[in-house]
């Protein structure tokens, strides 16, 4: 069940690890060391299905793949200097999820309310600067709850791209992004797995892919016709919600 939530949540800018937080607190699974390391491990199936959708368009295409890891510098630099305090201290937190759901869900409601020029339809338009504009805008997702979809759209869009652009943009910058949090975790607590544990995370992988690649296709369509603003209220009413009937 966490695999599916994780699949159909990671590129929609509801929070996927705020989804992961709030489910496994209703299923009453204890945020154990394996249980966040699962939560982020299962994200390389969300990855393969990104690399499945897109690899037709980025094959060749060296500077969209450059441009893309400038822009995830930011999030891997303080990921890296950071990771002990959020895994240890933020990342469980169910308290801290419905805080951003909510402030995040106020900000797209602004957001929507303005308009942006929408000018550049490809991250090969856009100048390094802008790449790490982005990036530095992806690195406020590492606060579960935030969302890493809702931040680099926002930021795509802020930069020039076109909300669509913005979208695949955001796809694009998931895989190095994701990639480095699943593989540096792995190699931190991946020594204390039992064989069941990492079949537990293989399965899970799997099967986030599969909902992945759904929830990729179904968006692309959505935000061609519509803004974001249902979204929005989502985050808002599920922040409420939980904040009322937690207590």
């Amino acid at each position: 069940m966490l695999a599916i939530l994780e699949g159909l949540t990671e590129f929609l800018p509801i929070s996927s690890t705020g989804h992961l937080v709030l489910a496994s607190r209703i299923m009453g699974i204890v945020q154990s060391e394996f249980v966040k390391s699962f939560e982020i491990g299962i994200q390389l199936g969300a990855i393969l299905a990104v690399v499945g959708v897109y690899a037709r368009q980025l094959w060749g295409k060296w500077e969209t793949v450059k441009k893309i890891l400038v822009a995830f510098l930011p999030t891997g630099l303080i990921g890296f200097a950071a990771y002990g305090f959020l895994k240890k201290y933020v990342l469980g937190s169910s308290e801290i999820v419905a805080v951003m759901l909510i402030a995040g869900g106020g900000l797209m409601l602004w957001w929507e309310g303005h308009k942006w020029q929408e000018n550049k339809t490809s991250v090969d338009e856009l100048s390094w600067k802008k790449m790490l504009m982005i990036g530095l805008a992806q690195s406020t997702s590492m606060i579960p709850g935030v969302s890493r979809a809702m931040a680099t759209i926002m930021g795509g869009m802020g930069a020039g791209l076109t909300r669509a652009s913005a979208v695949e943009a955001s796809f694009l910058l998931a895989v190095p992004t994701m990639a480095a949090a699943t593989g540096f975790d792995l190699i931190k607590t991946g020594g204390n797995f039992s064989p069941q544990e990492w079949g537990m995370l293989a399965w899970g992988a799997l099967v986030a892919m599969g909902s992945a690649a759904l929830a990729i296709g179904w968006f692309l369509r959505w935000v061609k016709r519509r803004n974001m603003r249902l979204f929005a209220w989502y985050r808002i009413i599920l922040g409420l919600v939980w904040i009322v009937f937690s207590r």
